[in-house]
């Protein structure tokens, strides 16, 4: 009898163990003042070297495997590492400091500020890791006249070669799905993602180009600040002048200013330009209300990457007989990145342009350890447009 308890207390010893190393555990990150959830922060769980992100809810859902230091970051706050062994309970609430006593001091610089841009996007350029391979999640949402009408994620591994503006990138899907219908005369605007060139033109920062031209500097102010948070970087603003025509969008270039490579680009069209484009109401033309563009870049020892990018559009189509409303907004997170290459065949190259192309391969729950957790408002989207397939 004495064995037979023996027996089952090690079984409960081993499976608690077991239970403990490989448990679902639940973050929720919030600002230590307001209290309000963070979103776009970085968690990187440093033995899995994998990488996530916090939600708009800020929630990040990750399975543990045992101890390990986790690294928490965001360009807002003051950084992070915690031990896993501090997360207890099942969603565990974890405080961010942001260090607002000092002033962002304006940065006088004798060099033109377009040219210090110039300069910081070509190193950049020459500085990111290649050959390289990235492991990719990406989530897209299609919303067509106020309704939600499609959606595709999916998990793909990018093989980036070249240098210098002769990126090449290979794409090989592991899982995918999709769900939800398009209208055949409006599935050009609602296609999202170019897969065919996104990697190349993040590498090359081609969102850059309308303030790196040289009559940029006839349609843009350029400001460079100090940056509170870290004294190794500079922020500069670049915003439309007050006469400056057409649909401009309003720029924040975070970068290391003595690495001189980038850090984080957000960008947003501006309200001048928001109220112009109301009032162009001609056949054809694409009205545009909401322009929202943000992507990350990671310093991983000597690796530099892509870590994430989140674009979001919204726009008026005027044709002859309606007006169509689109919507889309797009996510994509680097889990994992390396710098050896993988095999494969010519034919295992995926070369359509967007995931929605590809026949749904379903083989695990992907989309639960994809670093990027669903809110409860997102997975309620995709569960009507699932049923409404």
């Amino acid at each position: 009898m004495k064995n037979i308890k023996l027996l089952l207390l090690l079984l409960f010893f081993f499976t608690q163990i077991g239970y403990s190393q490989n448990s679902e555990i639940s973050i929720l990150l919030k600002d230590a003042v307001t209290n309000l959830p963070i979103e776009d922060a970085t968690v990187f769980i440093v033995k899995t070297k994998q990488n996530l992100l916090s939600n708009s809810q800020g929630i990040v859902t990750f399975a543990l495997n045992g101890p390990t230091n986790i690294s928490i970051s965001h360009t807002s706050y003051l950084p992070l590492t915690i031990r896993s062994t501090t997360l207890k309970d099942v969603q565990n609430i974890i405080l961010l400091k942001s260090d607002d006593t000092q002033l962002d001091e304006i940065i006088i610089t004798k060099q033109n500020p377009q040219k210090i841009l110039k300069t910081i996007v070509s190193n950049s350029i020459e500085k990111l890791s290649t050959p390289a391979r990235l492991k990719v999640y990406s989530r897209e949402f299609f919303k067509l006249n106020g309704t939600y009408s499609y959606y595709n994620d999916g998990l793909m591994n990018f093989q980036i070669s070249g240098k210098t503006k002769d990126f090449k990138t290979d794409i090989l899907v592991e899982q995918n799905r999709s769900f939800g219908l398009v209208e055949q005369d409006v599935s050009e605007d609602l296609q999202g993602y170019n897969l065919n060139n996104i990697m190349e033109n993040y590498y090359n920062f081609k969102y850059l180009n309308p303030i790196l031209e040289s009559k940029a500097k006839k349609t843009y102010d350029f400001l460079i600040k100090g940056y509170p948070l870290n004294p190794d970087y500079y922020q500069m603003k670049i915003t439309p002048l007050d006469d400056s025509k057409g649909n401009l969008d309003e720029f924040t270039v975070l970068y290391d200013k003595k690495k001189k490579i980038i850090i984080e680009v957000s960008s947003t069209i501006s309200p001048v330009s928001i109220s112009k484009s109301k009032s162009n109401k001609t056949e054809g033309s694409k009205n545009i209300y909401k322009s929202i563009f943000k992507t990350t870049y990671k310093i991983d020892s000597s690796n530099y990457y892509l870590l994430y990018s989140k674009e979001e559009i919204g726009y008026e189509h005027y044709e002859k007989k309606k007006t169509v409303e689109i919507e889309i907004r797009n996510y994509l997170l680097t889990t994992n990145f390396s710098t050896k290459k993988y095999s494969f065949k010519e034919s295992d190259i995926y070369k359509d342009k967007a995931l929605f192309n590809k026949k749904n391969v379903v083989l695990t729950d992907y989309w639960n350890v994809s670093g990027m957790t669903a809110t409860e408002e997102e997975q309620k989207i995709i569960e009507e447009i699932k049923e409404n397939n």
